[in-house]
């Protein structure tokens, strides 16, 4: 296979090219070069997606299948779509289960209404973005392989939300462990999701499809226990209820990473149907593997920096520490 990865220097694009490598394909990346090199073996080439002018680089080859993780604004894989059209036989989409229409019920599937968008914008809100490459693809090739990614997990995340909880577990003490300890995580490890892709170029399979694990392939307290055994320290896992934790004023899924409360209108983040994906062969490796994996990628390479125009993940150690002291005063015998 002739693989062509618009992006592959970052997180899921840098998987995509693992796995292909792997399986002995040839490998295009198209970047700006600003996210580190390829691996040996790949042809990079130079520019910037936004620039029509640079994508016309690409039409001297051709691929049986390209990888978009771009995740900016719609004209830019409509575009790329449109140049690459004729050049790439089977087009696969990173999305994300953003494009669905706010609350996300518990156990939707890949049927629920989408927020509405247009193929054609240069702004917007990162659901419609989202869904605007959807459509941008899917003008030009008519089908594709639209991945409807969760929370994506793994080595070189560049979010930061794993990377805190294990660098909050090295740095020791009482952790505030937001309960239920239960409660079932749903996300994706990068190199799954890439694997993913990459069978469905092989296969040439088309569609959009929810590409996160089964609810409750992890919990609260098997993520953050692995956390804890991998970072080493002296952490202690300080378990507080979920009403308590909003009632501090801490932000789910932000100030605690990963974490939402069980109910409310976040709780269909961490329930989505994903009987499509899985069967079309989606394998999620276990927490411990993906938790140590991304340990050792830190212990080499240091945190991610912080992400232009995305929050910073992670809980200040002093409310922290008041939320931990409050909670305990809640629990004295009156």
């Amino acid at each position: 296979m002739r693989l062509l990865v618009l992006g592959g220097t970052a997180f899921v694009g840098a998987a995509v090219v693992d796995d292909a490598l792997g399986r002995g394909w040839q490998v295009t990346t198209f970047n700006r070069g600003t996210t580190g090199t390829p691996p040996a073996g790949v042809e990079a080439i130079l520019g910037d997606r936004t620039r029509p002018a640079d994508v016309e680089r690409l039409t001297g080859s051709t691929w049986d299948a390209v990888v978009d993780t771009w995740s900016g604004d719609p004209r830019a894989v409509r575009d790329a779509a449109c140049i690459l059209r004729g050049l790439v036989g089977h087009y696969g989409y990173v999305s994300s289960r953003s494009v669905y229409r706010w609350p996300i019920p518990p156990g939707a599937d890949e049927s629920a209404p989408v927020v509405d968008a247009s193929p054609d914008n240069d702004d917007g809100e990162y659901p419609a973005q989202k869904r605007g490459g959807e459509l941008a693809v899917l003008r030009e090739y008519g089908d594709a392989l639209l991945a409807r990614a969760g929370l994506i997990l793994g080595p070189r995340e560049d979010v930061g939300r794993l990377p805190w909880w294990l660098q909050r577990m090295a740095r020791g003490g009482d952790v505030l462990a937001p309960g239920p300890p239960d409660r079932p995580l749903q996300y994706v490890d990068a190199r799954d999701l890439a694997a993913w892709l990459l069978d469905g170029a092989e296969h040439a399979t088309t569609g959009a499809f929810n590409v996160v694990s089964e609810p409750g392939h992890a919990t609260t307290r098997s993520l953050l226990e692995s956390c804890r055994a991998v970072a080493g320290g002296n952490a202690r896992l300080e378990w507080v209820d979920a009403t308590f934790v909003l009632d501090a004023g801490i932000e789910p899924w932000t100030e605690l990473p990963i974490w939402l409360p069980p109910e409310g209108e976040l709780a269909g983040l961490h329930a989505a149907d994903v009987s499509r994906a899985l069967d079309t062969g989606l394998r999620c490796r276990p927490v411990e593997d993906t938790v140590h994996d991304t340990w050792e990628w830190l212990q080499r390479e240091g945190p991610p920096a912080d992400k232009p125009g995305r929050p910073r993940h992670g809980l200040d150690p002093d409310k922290e520490w008041d939320a931990l002291a409050a909670w305990r005063q809640r629990a004295k015998p009156r």
